[in-house]
């Protein structure tokens, strides 16, 4: 008898034991699964704790977007109707501390909502408003009878921007539902959202009140490569041009579009990158100052939309032109690359070539006499560029486009990039080949010209651009750092010194001078592009430039489309904005004057 006890003992022992793990592993495996259903099976009500969608900060953790909390003030009628004695010193309370509410208001909700536990009285509140109530209900002493289960206070978010309009189409806005709209608050949207949490409160079979917290996942923080300081100087002075050429096509714009990047040519990062007109991404719906009130009023809900988009537009992506005299150098590239130019050529500029019984001008009508493939640079020859094309030919030239990445998507981390539009190989004429290696009769994005050439100084490594360099959790922890992206290699070391030997003597002492910053060695090239249709003599004028000569760490790129000025076909407008920003963002990134040891080493 004794051993069929000890046996039996040990049989329920080990189904006890087995039992126990065979609960702990349902806990661990479906755990939430029973919960939920345990829960839909009582009687409880649930409440959505929001996530703080995660930061947009810049390369130095400056915060230009972020998520504020604010408070809706909720009554639970059932509950305060339950406590007759609370309700007159409750109205009372909440009408003293929230002076929008009106005492017959919150009766009639008490009467028409009786049994309602979700009634709103009031949205988004910051907290220091609200805080007044809060302390009343948690002093018993002087204020007994006001109900603190009765009413209390949801949590949410909305997106502020503490910069206003500074990088508005490069960090993007928030619409409802934290949806992002352009720039990087789009592209980064669900690294930005979180995930919601829940509270489930139900009545236990005791009839006891129980919680659930189920809490909120906080979106991650996106560490942009943007400085505040540099794009701040880069907005300063293209709002100093509009407001010096003003009375354009809106209200203090001195120009159709103005824009500016500046990219570090050794990895791809952007520094900065602005367009005028811009907006405020704390009421980026506000027409104010781009239209009249009268105007607005008579806007379709359409139209209205289509401006609000060309407002919002990131022009340095999403905007397609002829770029005009910024594409030589590729031009010369190509020839020297593929052996067809070898550097010692002389051309003699006419000022016209006569292709398919076409007249072609050079920018000098009566000719700049022999050009130098150097001279020819510096002097922005059309004619010889044309020469040149000749014996490039069309199958290298189209090969080449495509590897400095025209007609393609870079990749930036950017919404809305567009390809722009080239010549394919069987259909380029040769007056369109004439005609595209000074810039014309083919469309680019400022991003693309930007990041090519970044490639022509750098030894011939092509970065993919981008705009965020690592994501943080919302404790700060690095979850991902993102490395600069080599894609390919455009040419080689050798041609590429022979380019930033061009290209300097165009900054020292040809067509660039204007954007020469005094003690600073630096490259560059001036761009001038007639505008469809050609009889308008509209113009599209620009600079894209390089600082220091040597291991170059800044190119700075500027388009001013259409200046409001009578004469439009002068690059100066752009070359005046690059110098403006140079001059001032060199000394705060520790650039320091060079230009007489490059001028020694030369010489050497």
């Amino acid at each position: 008898m004794q051993k069929k006890l000890i046996v039996m003992f040990l049989v329920v022992t080990v189904l006890l034991v087995g039992l126990i793990g065979r609960l702990m592993y349902i806990e661990y495996t479906s755990g939430d699964k029973y919960e939920k259903i345990v829960l839909s099976q009582q009687e409880y009500d649930s409440r959505i704790i929001p996530y703080q969608r995660g930061d947009i900060v810049d390369t130095k953790g400056t915060i230009l977007a972020t998520s504020v909390d604010v408070y809706n003030v909720i009554l639970d009628c059932k509950v305060l109707n339950q406590n007759k004695d609370d309700i007159e010193p409750t109205i009372l309370a909440l009408t003293t501390c929230f002076p929008d509410l009106k005492a017959e208001d919150i009766r009639q909700k008490l009467t028409e909502n009786a049994a309602s536990q979700y009634v709103v009285l009031l949205k988004k509140l910051p907290y220091d408003t609200i805080q007044p109530f809060v302390e009343m209900q948690g002093d018993d002493k002087n204020y007994p009878n006001v109900n603190s289960d009765a009413v209390w206070f949801e949590k949410e978010y909305i997106r502020s921007y503490p910069y206003g309009s500074l990088a508005a189409s490069l960090v993007g806005f928030v619409s409802g539902g934290n949806v992002g709209t352009v720039g990087m608050e789009n592209y980064y949207n669900s690294t930005l959202n979180g995930i919601n949490g829940r509270q489930y409160g139900y009545l236990n079979s005791d009839n006891n009140f129980e919680k659930t917290i189920k809490e909120a996942k906080d979106g991650d923080t996106i560490v942009s490569t943007v400085d505040v300081n540099i794009q701040s100087v880069v907005e300063e002075k293209l709002a100093k041009f509009n407001e010096e050429y003003t009375n354009g096509y809106i209200e203090g714009s001195g120009s159709k579009h103005t824009a500016a990047l500046v990219m570090n040519p050794q990895n791809g990062e952007i520094y900065a990158m602005a367009n005028f007109p811009t907006f405020d991404l704390n009421d980026p719906r506000n027409l104010t100052g781009y239209v009249t009130p009268e105007e607005e009023a008579g806007m379709t809900e359409e139209e209205k939309m289509d401006f609000l988009n060309e407002i919002w537009e990131n022009f340095c992506v999403t905007y397609t032109y002829e770029p005009g005299s910024t594409i030589k150098p590729f031009t010369i590239a190509t020839g020297l690359e593929t052996g067809t130019l070898r550097g010692d050529e002389t051309y003699y500029c006419d000022g016209l070539e006569v292709i398919s019984g076409s007249e072609v001008h050079c920018v000098s009508r009566v000719g700049h006499g022999m050009e130098t493939i150097q001279k020819a640079l510096m002097d922005s020859c059309n004619d010889a560029l044309m020469q040149m094309s000749y014996s490039i030919g069309v199958d290298n030239f189209t090969t080449y486009q495509k590897i400095f990445g025209f007609g393609q998507k870079t990749g930036i981390d950017l919404p809305g990039e567009e390809r722009g539009l080239l010549f394919e190989k069987d259909q380029m004429r040769a007056l369109d080949l004439a005609t595209n290696s000074f810039g014309q009769n083919f469309n680019c994005t400022m991003i693309q010209v930007a990041s090519a050439f970044s490639s022509l100084v750098n030894g011939g490594k092509y970065y993919q651009p981008h705009i965020v360099k690592k994501i943080e959790d919302s404790n700060g922890n690095v979850i991902e750092n993102i490395k600069p992206v080599l894609l390919k290699e455009t040419i080689s070391e050798e041609t590429s010194d022979m380019l930033k030997t061009y290209l300097y003597a165009t900054v020292s002492e040809g067509t660039a001078k204007t954007a020469k910053v005094n003690g600073y060695s630096m490259g560059g090239k001036t761009g001038t592009a007639q505008k469809l249709p050609r009889a308008n003599k509209t113009y599209l004028v620009s600079f894209i430039g390089y600082v220091p000569q040597e291991n170059p760490q800044l190119v700075v790129y500027v388009i001013v489309d259409e200046p409001n000025v009578e004469e439009q076909a002068h690059s100066t407008y752009a070359q005046n904005i690059a110098r403006e920003i140079l001059e001032e963002i060199l000394p705060y990134m520790n650039l320091y004057p060079d230009e007489e040891l490059v001028r020694i080493r030369m010489k050497n």
